[in-house]
């Protein structure tokens, strides 16, 4: 089979600074666009510009003076070749003028099969357009997964009978052949029910009794085995996914205020995605003043909590003194990269806008006695380079699931008024 050449876009470099290496032993071209765009994008704490830095050092490695006139070898990190054309057109636009590249390299190598690689859906539909081959970034994709943590099962009388007096059931193979580690059960008998886990570290289907954290109670199953995660200090992973309005950040707070004693801190943090594209150094005021804006719902869900209790309650007071002696932070994710967490509790919202290696980049940071809390939606991408089979969130989801130490709810129940469950039912 012959050698094909891929076009990258700033958008995979962008995506993942290792993707050049991805592509066997075909040839890799980086248009001279792509290098200028990515000039602009070296300075800063948000993914992109890490992934900006770290391609330039990749490409300073293997390059020399002549890397525009000839293939340059990326040896020892692939066996493929490289290198930069620098066929510029300033009256394109950045984005044609990498299509242009695309169209320049079809002719001169009609021979060879030449592919535009992009992340950015409308740039590979105006390649196709113009007939040029285009194609996502597809490593780090995972196959849609549906798994939401939650098996609902009819089963005998007798079967909900014994786990509601005993508490847990040891022969239930009959009942559940192979259960994920962590996996939460709704067990169904004619006009009876009962809530129950798998718990993998005693081996035993586990019947679940109701709690509450800071005077937040489940309103529905799901929500009663976020809490049961959220408040398991042997479960040191939590994913929680669903859309708006299903209670996901209310929990992970409220669990995180009532565990307050066992950590020394808790981040509770969430990605920055501009407003209109504007990076957050637009927005007018101090650093604080600037990220104010999106950390305003977990102010409201703080605010929430504090609601059901009088001002002078016991409780208000401890979140007040929390908060006030910085025991609960509030901050935007970017501001803590690099950092390493011992007995902390973290909760990351919103993290079908992070990348698979910016999930990493956080779960590799913790440290003994950290707990990890990540909530998400994977239909509710703000971010132009990510999908539902390319986001940090279903990455994480797909490679944890089974493992002692994570638990994964889906929540499918909007709780938060009854003109919200209107609106999701009719729109």
């Amino acid at each position: 089979m012959s050698q094909k050449i891929f076009v990258i876009d700033t958008s995979i470099i962008l995506y993942d600074a290792r993707a050049i290496f991805s592509f066997e032993e075909n040839k890799v071209v980086v248009p001279i666009t792509v290098l200028q765009e990515l000039d602009g994008l070296k300075k800063g704490n948000h993914n992109k510009h890490y992934q900006a830095r770290e391609f330039i050092r990749f490409l300073d490695r293997f390059s020399s003076k002549n890397i525009s006139k000839f293939w340059q070898s990326m040896k020892p990190y692939s066996k493929g070749k490289i290198r930069v054309i620098c066929d510029e057109n300033k009256e394109l636009s950045n984005d044609d003028q990498i299509i242009n590249t695309g169209l320049f390299l079809k002719e001169k190598y009609k021979e060879k099969e030449v592919i535009l690689v992009s992340k950015d859906i409308n740039q590979r539909v105006k390649a196709r357009a113009l007939s040029l081959l285009s194609d996502d970034y597809k490593k780090g994709k995972v196959k849609k997964d549906n798994y939401s943590g939650v098996v609902e099962i009819e089963t005998a009388k007798d079967h909900v009978d014994l786990l509601n007096n005993k508490g847990f059931l040891t022969d239930y193979k009959e009942i559940i052949k192979t259960p994920n580690a962590n996996e939460y059960f709704i067990l169904k008998s004619n006009d009876k029910s009962s809530l129950a886990y798998f718990n993998s570290f005693s081996g035993k289907i586990q019947k679940i009794e109701k709690k509450s954290a800071v005077g937040i109670r489940a309103k529905n199953a799901q929500q009663t085995f976020a809490l049961n995660a959220l408040l398991n200090d042997n479960i040191k992973l939590v994913t929680l996914e669903g859309p708006a309005g299903t209670g996901k950040t209310l929990l992970a707070i409220a669990a995180a205020i009532e565990l307050q004693n066992n950590y020394d801190k808790i981040f509770i943090s969430r990605p920055l995605v501009p407003l209109n594209n504007k990076d957050i150094g637009y927005l007018p005021g101090n650093e604080k003043e600037k990220v104010n804006p999106y950390m305003m719902p977990f102010w409201d869900n703080i605010d929430f909590i504090k609601s059901n209790f009088s001002l002078k309650s016991k409780t208000n007071q401890k979140i007040d003194a929390l908060i006030k002696n910085e025991k609960i932070i509030v901050t935007p994710l970017a501001f803590i990269r690099g950092r390493s967490f011992v007995n902390k509790f973290i909760i990351i919202d919103e993290a079908q806008n992070l990348t698979p290696l910016e999930i990493k980049t956080i779960i590799t940071r913790a440290g003994e006695n950290t707990k990890i809390i990540i909530t998400g939606d994977k239909k509710q991408i703000d971010t132009p380079y990510l999908d539902e089979e390319s986001n940090g969130l279903s990455h994480l989801i797909k490679r944890f699931k089974g493992d002692k130490l994570y638990a994964h709810i889906k929540l499918t129940k909007g709780e938060r008024s009854m003109l919200a469950n209107l609106a999701f039912s009719k729109l």
